[in-house]
């Protein structure tokens, strides 16, 4: 399985922001997002072959009771499955970060889905914008995983026009209010506070969880943390 990265650091992003965590990162993805923070696991994915045993004997090092299996895409990565069974079987917590395009009956406690919105298109790179497009709206995909796992869905936001695109898929997934979470983009603490003024006034308008990207506030954008 290629891994980008493992580390133990603070959950930055959603329900569980500030909760001691492990995270998996693999390496691979089927979109190509404009705006991704991860460019070592899409753009140019970069990692190194592990055994499932290598990664949870190095989970078992920390002592969190959470891990986030992340990308990427995980769910595109081959034994996503056995590993989040095995780490099922350690007891802990487990976090699927993922774009909701693609489905597999993961083992997961929470199912983190971050549908791409047309802000994501790489609109610079015609090679890739057709097919992300073409892949980075999945409905039914998005429903099934609602229906199968306890989730949040988690839009990063670069402009208050995103709403017209939130607010009808929100609609169509009949996803509970209280489960959407609004996260600002950006990869640096003064455009990230920015746009975080209009951001917490359009959730708190719409009845919508505001997340913060706490990882960038505590230690700026890079690997590791």
């Amino acid at each position: 399985m290629k891994i980008a990265e493992l580390f133990y650091s603070l959950q930055g992003e959603g329900s569980l922001v500030g909760v001691p965590s492990v995270f998996i990162r693999t390496s691979g993805c089927n979109l190509r997002c404009r705006w991704c923070d991860t460019p070592y696991t899409s753009w140019n994915p970069e990692g190194t072959d592990w055994s499932l045993d290598e990664i949870l004997a190095e989970v078992k090092k920390h002592r969190a009771k959470h891990t986030v299996v992340t990308g990427g895409e995980p769910m595109i990565a081959p034994e996503i499955v056995p590993l989040t069974e095995r780490l099922r079987q350690l007891g802990l917590h487990i976090t699927v970060e993922t774009a909701g395009t693609v489905f597999h009956p993961v083992a997961c406690d929470l199912m983190s889905i971050s549908p791409k919105l047309s802000n994501s298109t790489p609109v610079h790179d015609p090679r890739w914008a057709a097919q992300h497009d073409r892949l980075r709206r999945n409905v039914g995909t998005l429903s099934q995983l609602i229906a199968s796992y306890d989730y949040q869905l988690k839009f990063v936001v670069e402009s208050p026009r995103d709403l017209e695109e939130i607010l009808p898929l929100v609609s169509e997934l009949r996803a509970e209010r209280s489960r959407v979470i609004l996260m600002p983009e950006g990869t640096d603490a003064s455009t990230l506070r920015e746009r975080a003024v209009w951001l917490a006034e359009l959730s708190k308008r719409e009845g919508f969880r505001f997340s913060p990207r706490l990882h960038i506030d505590l230690y700026g954008n890079r690997r590791g943390v």
